[in-house]
């Protein structure tokens, strides 16, 4: 069956919180959408709680499910999501957030109207505590042209969301890339829609709140707020990074490849920061030579 729209979530170990994504997914006003949901294979009956919707809901038959052959991780359910997509767009999720019921029909028309690769929608930071942490809101505008949209992009660290979600992008455009998520189970998604902004020929930005990023305890992207935190964590996130350094030589003929270049190296920076910041609480404790690491030039 065809679509207009998948809407990809990776699942694994959320069934305090599928549930009410899901309501959330089922309850959009555009029609054509398949609910692609990816099993990790976790343990904790979040799969139980999809199946049920699938079996009972109204649009539950748009609800397609496939397993992973093992627990393989975020990068691996997402790449998953990028090879099995039936839709013509692809607009990915975590399975602990929400979207506005009219999020899909409101980038969808956006993308019909425009011709554009991909349309970003703005977002909420919503606390554990249900009040709004942060705004995260893009200008109404539409940028075209080779090198522009990496450009705007680059211009400074956080121009353009680091997360995948939130939008939504022509499936052949991203077949077109070539792209992948990289094994990494710490900002794998930053590292895409980093890479992502130098293949982009046209993209709209949409002030638009479309979706609902709820920031939870213990989830691997909040790991600073932890009591205790593991060094293979944060030397996760400095090889994330370094992996970017690999992939930017054949840029250095882009006008925008000093921007590119600048945002790596103040992530370098924030990593760094956050050790001397957090150092008494990582375990085992963070050497010299790992801080070298962080920041040298090249991948090690």
């Amino acid at each position: 069956m065809s679509y207009d729209v998948t809407i990809g979530i990776p699942v694994y170990e959320v069934a305090d919180y599928i549930g009410r994504t899901l309501d959330s997914v089922l309850a959009q006003t555009f029609p054509s959408i398949e609910v692609l949901i990816v099993d990790d294979c976790g343990t904790d009956g979040s799969m139980s709680i999809v199946r049920s919707y699938k079996d009972s809901h109204p649009r539950g038959a748009d609800v397609r499910i496939v397993r992973q052959p093992r627990n393989m991780g975020v990068s691996a359910a997402r790449n998953r999501i990028i090879d099995e997509a039936a839709g013509r767009y692809l607009y990915f999720m975590d399975a602990d957030d929400l979207i506005a019921p009219d999020s899909i029909e409101r980038l969808y028309v956006r993308m019909e109207g425009s011709g554009a690769d991909i349309v970003y929608g703005s977002y909420d930071k919503i606390g554990t505590d249900g009040t709004l942490i942060e705004r995260f809101q893009y200008p109404d505008m539409t940028i075209d042209g080779e090198d522009q949209f990496a450009a705007y992009a680059y211009r400074k660290l956080g121009g353009v969301q680091a997360a995948v979600w939130n939008a939504l992008m022509s499936i052949t455009f991203l077949h077109a890339t070539g792209l992948r998520m990289i094994k990494s189970a710490f900002w794998e998604d930053f590292v895409f829609t980093f890479d992502l902004a130098t293949f982009v020929r046209k993209a709209v930005l949409m002030s638009d709140v479309t979706y609902y990023y709820m920031c939870r305890e213990g989830s691997l992207s909040n790991y600073q707020a932890r009591e205790r935190i593991s060094r293979d964590e944060v030397m996760a996130n400095a090889r994330t990074i370094n992996h970017l350094k690999t992939t930017s030589p054949p840029l250095r003929s882009k006008p925008y490849y000093r921007r590119r270049m600048a945002c790596i190296m103040k992530m370098d920076l924030y990593i760094l920061r956050d050790i001397i910041r957090r150092y008494a609480r990582i375990s085992p404790r963070i050497t010299l030579r790992d801080m070298w690491y962080i920041i040298s030039p090249t991948k090690a």
